[in-house]
């Protein structure tokens, strides 16, 4: 009985001098909370309780990691067994904690300082703990962080001594997988029990001083939503199991950027995305340096172009859009030699300040030459080709130096590349360019031309369009590519265009002055698993906290984070059945889904004709 009083507390509170029997409180049949909650029998040993016909045993957290990830405490949390958790946190006068803080970092620089004088080498992780006091000193100072003592407290309760174990080890490896470690109250099982039921008051008191940034991390509800009522499936919410629902036309801006290292699933989350996309009646096209776009232009009926020296798909440089009724045929004229410009100075290696005025004259004589001139309806008339240009400007002086860079592309090697009328249609759902067979010299300009061609086909019509630009480094990489692309970044939303940019190199992509652009550009954002060697600079870029840097680090294929304007979640890209069978870029299943087609073949060819 004075097991059960210490416990929960006196069942009965006498307020007279007169005795009362136990006979005569059985005779009342009176029941208070306590009767209620208080369990039949308690015995407590050195390592657990029972409480009636359970077991219960408590654990305190007594070591850390360096860093704690946002939500660690989660997957602990939402485990589907009967346990308690119990968080005390107490602050500490800050006044006190400076006092403390000014003895440890005279302490360290004492140490530093003794191996300095002893012509010891430098250890790294003395240095290393020196600066992190400085900091958080400087914090403190300032008022930006707080320090408090904190307490975490779990008791675990079974039926039997095996499923107690059981339980014990399913929750010490789950936290000590993240460098958390707990220790059994071992002869303190009551206070422990104590300190975790809900009265408030922590009798152990194992506690940690924290400072106000790893503490937040303690709070185990920290998944937020990101769906909408209208969009498409982008993925999974890895926090709480919800769905990742949105549409990237509701956004200030339709564009997108998607950074991940190879291997990582970037191609099969754009690859779901479009099929997706196209659900909702929408135009996709893609620029795909790999080819890995091909089977599913063919499994959706696409176009698929391959464009190389050898192709006899085309596409001349010189097309001009109509004009819309908002427009004047010399804007559109204008911008076109803008452009051509642009692509001669990819082709050439750069022009110099000269060089450029006469490139812009020889272009508007070479359309003079087929009557298109700023006053004239162009709408009906055939372009220049490559070949005109080069005679306008080989009559022209001081073009002799131009004239032969640019031999190569009219009746050298690369003639075929955009020497040639435009032969492709790309009137149809999806449409995809195939850029793999294009000499790595050329594929700046092969994708400059494709883009181009494009921007002026988005221009003809308004309707809701995609266009995915993979391995986006490759047009990085040039000044006058990533340019024009940071063009269609911004102008794209009057024309109802989204802009997917998708690239693994992220710092070639950063390293152009356009690269930062076009991400803030973009009101979607997804980083999926990342290498060691690209990490530093996205975190940098988005900002990201030392938890979803490592998040980032370990994520599996399809794992990361995606960002819609100001809000992001933890995400799993999926994709059902059907689907994987289409956009898989797994070289395994790619060759076991040919073999299954080979035999299918064969057996369909060995079936005797009635």
């Amino acid at each position: 009985m004075s097991i059960l009083s210490s416990l929960f507390g006196s069942t009965k509170k006498n307020t007279t001098s007169i005795p009362v029997l136990p006979a005569d409180i059985y005779a009342a049949a009176t029941m208070q909370l306590q009767d209620v909650i208080a369990p039949p029998a308690v015995e407590i040993d050195s390592s657990t309780m029972k409480l009636g016909d359970k077991i219960a045993k408590t654990y305190f957290a007594m070591s850390y990691p360096r860093v704690l990830a946002a939500g660690w405490l989660a997957p602990i949390v939402n485990l589907d067994k009967v346990f308690d958790i119990a968080i005390h946190i107490n602050p500490i006068d800050t006044a006190v904690i400076l006092k403390e803080f000014q003895k440890k970092v005279a302490e360290v620089e004492s140490q530093i300082l003794s191996r300095q004088a002893k012509g010891i080498v430098r250890d790294p992780m003395l240095d290393s703990a020196y600066q992190n006091i400085e900091n958080l000193r400087d914090s403190l100072q300032q008022a930006t962080e707080k320090m408090f003592d904190v307490g975490l407290y779990i008791t675990i309760y079974a039926s039997h001594e095996n499923d107690l174990f059981k339980l014990e080890n399913e929750i010490r490896s789950e936290l000590e997988g993240k460098q958390i470690y707990l220790k059994p109250a071992l002869f303190q099982q009551e206070q422990g029990f104590r300190t975790v039921i809900p009265t408030g008051v922590d009798e152990l008191r194992v506690t940690t001083k924290l400072n106000s940034g790893p503490l937040s991390s303690f709070f185990p509800f920290i998944s937020s939503e990101l769906t909408d009522n209208k969009g498409i499936l982008y993925g999974v919410n890895r926090q709480n199991a919800g769905l990742v629902i949105f549409d990237r036309f509701s956004m200030p801006n339709y564009n997108s950027v998607i950074f991940a290292k190879s291997g990582a699933g970037k191609s099969y989350a754009t690859k779901l995305e479009i099929i997706r996309t196209m659900m909702f009646d929408t135009t996709v096209m893609i620029i795909d340096p790999e080819n890995e776009y091909q089977y599913l232009a063919e499994a959706v009926g696409g176009r698929f172009f391959r464009v190389s020296l050898s192709s006899n798909n085309h596409i001349n440089p010189f097309d001009l859009p109509k004009p819309l009724p908002d427009e004047s045929p010399s804007d559109v004229l204008r911008s076109n030699i803008t452009s051509l410009i642009g692509l001669f100075r990819i082709i050439l290696g750069g022009l110099k300040p000269e060089e450029d005025s006469i490139i812009d004259q020889a272009i508007t004589e070479t359309y003079a030459l087929k009557d298109i001139t700023a006053d004239s309806d162009f709408a009906n008339l055939p372009p220049p080709l490559l070949n005109d240009f080069e005679m306008v400007l080989a009559s022209m002086e001081g073009s002799e130096s131009l004239v032969e860079r640019l031999r190569k592309y009219t009746k050298g090697t690369w003639a075929g590349f955009m020497n040639q009328p435009t032969n492709v249609d790309i009137d149809q759902k999806l449409v995809v360019f195939s850029i793999r067979d294009m000499e790595d010299e050329l594929k700046p300009a092969a994708m400059y031309i494709i883009t181009h061609f494009i921007w002026n086909a988005v221009r003809k019509e308004l309707k809701k369009r995609l266009l995915v630009v993979d391995e986006a480094w490759v047009m990085m990489q040039n000044e006058e590519a990533a340019a024009f692309l940071f063009g269609m970044a911004k102008r794209g939303r009057k024309y109802f265009l989204g802009l997917a940019t998708i690239t693994q190199d992220v710092g070639d992509f950063v390293k152009s002055r356009y690269g930062i652009p076009i991400i803030t550009n973009s009101s979607l954002q997804m980083l999926l698993g990342q290498s060691p060697t690209a990490i530093d600079t996205l975190q940098q870029v988005f900002n990201l906290t030392e938890g979803e840097k490592f998040a980032l680090l370990e994520s599996g294929v399809g794992e990361g984070i995606f960002f819609a304007g100001k809000q992001h979640v933890s995400i799993k890209v999926i994709g059902s059945y059907t689907e994987d069978q289409i956009v898989s870029s797994d070289p395994h299943q790619i060759l076991a889904l040919r073999k299954a087609k080979e035999e299918l073949a064969a057996d369909s060819a060995q079936e005797p004709v009635n």
